[in-house]
């Protein structure tokens, strides 16, 4: 059975993890910690970089930073993880949902004005499999309405718009480290501050609302709870396993691109053929090759595609279930304005391996199989 997904793996995880124990600090904010840190810092230049225990928390420190409170309404696509949304909804906030553009599967962003009323704190944008959302629009509409912007990246690291990061653009970034994600320690993710007026309450906030990362730079004699907190810090093991990826990132975000074009390559017949549409990337964006996905005709289609591909050892699968439509999504959430893509398009996407071991000759045999279902 080809897996949908394989954690990324160098070889360096364990090493890094030893030495860690060996430096006889495995909490928070240690080596490797700082390191992953400095690193994302360097690739991005945002101002400062925060290692968190997942993307999930990422978004819940953002939306606390952005002083989301009770009735207040954020704008977010109805397609994206639950994350997303929970991040302010744990603060009260209702979440507005906006329609995708069906080409990149993204917030469309010439709906989010009309979505804005009084109560409107933010934008929480989300850049699907990597491509970027318009970020020009979105950032003069929040300019213009003077909205903060929280960025999605969970998919997007090493992805830009433009020339630019994606992360970087809103007030907020955030990425994440899953074991599904291009670069993985487990379960963990970063946050992207843009401001550094931002920095010290970040700090206060992921160190359960103390100023310990002052007290560790010397800056204070004695730590004191300062404000409210919780405990986003990651183990520095987590780091240690994730700083291995990092040393190859360049191979890894290569070989992934390698297989995203083999695959695109590859079913263009079918393309052509009028029988699947295949994922689009804009002309100023550069992705990372986190996902490929097809669409099929229709929900019926991809069912059957799915057990075909199943029956040849080939697990694909797809992806998430709008918001809007779900329970929670109905008692936190409203729909803005007409869902013409959200649903429909969800319907259609189905997801094929991708995964930094993918082999070029797995994926030939991948693609011969969707090939073959379509008889092209």
């Amino acid at each position: 059975m080809i897996r949908f997904n394989v954690p990324p793996y160098t070889g360096r995880e364990i090493e890094n993890m030893k030495k860690a124990v060996e430096n006889m600090h495995i909490c928070g904010d240690g080596e490797f910690t700082k390191k992953c840190s400095e690193y994302l810092e360097k690739i991005t230049g945002t101002a400062k970089c925060l290692l968190t225990t997942s993307c999930t928390h990422a978004l819940e420190m953002a939306a606390l930073l952005c002083d989301l409170k009770e009735g207040d309404e954020v704008i977010l696509p109805s397609y994206t993880f639950v994350s997303t949304a929970d991040a302010f909804v744990l603060r009260g906030a209702k979440a507005v949902f906006v329609d995708v553009r069906p080409d990149t599967m993204n917030i469309d962003e010439n709906l989010i004005e009309a979505a804005i009323t009084e109560k409107t704190k933010a934008i929480f944008v989300v850049h699907y499999a990597g491509v970027a959302c318009e970020m020009d629009t979105i950032m003069d509409i929040a300019g213009r309405y003077n909205l903060k912007v929280v960025e999605d990246a969970a998919q997007a690291i090493m992805c830009t718009y433009k020339g630019k990061p994606l992360g970087t653009f809103g007030d907020f970034g955030c990425f994440s480290f899953h074991e599904t994600k291009n670069f993985s320690m487990g379960e963990g993710g970063a946050l992207l501050i843009k401001d550094p007026a931002y920095i010290e309450d970040a700090e206060i906030l992921r160190e359960k609302g103390t100023d310990r990362s002052k007290y560790f730079r010397g800056q204070v004699d004695k730590y004191r709870w300062m404000n409210f907190g919780s405990s986003y810090l990651p183990s520095d093991m987590n780091a240690a396993y994730l700083y291995a990826q990092f040393e190859m990132a360049d191979e890894i975000n290569d070989s992934r691109i390698a297989r995203w074009n083999q695959y695109y390559e590859l079913l263009s017949p079918l393309k052509e053929a009028g029988k699947i549409e295949l994922p689009a990337v804009p002309e100023n964006c550069v992705h990372n090759g986190h996902m490929f996905y097809i669409k099929t005709r229709d929900l019926e289609e991809r069912g059957r595609l799915i057990d075909f591909m199943r029956a040849n050892d080939i697990l694909t699968v797809f992806h998430y279930v709008p918001l809007h439509s779900a329970p929670a999504g109905l008692k936190f959430g409203r729909f803005s304005g007409e869902d013409r893509y959200t649903t429909k398009e969800s319907e259609r996407l189905l997801r094929l391996p991708m995964f930094y071991q993918l082999t070029e000759e797995q994926t030939t045999y991948i693609a011969g199989k969707v090939r073959e279902f379509y008889g092209v």
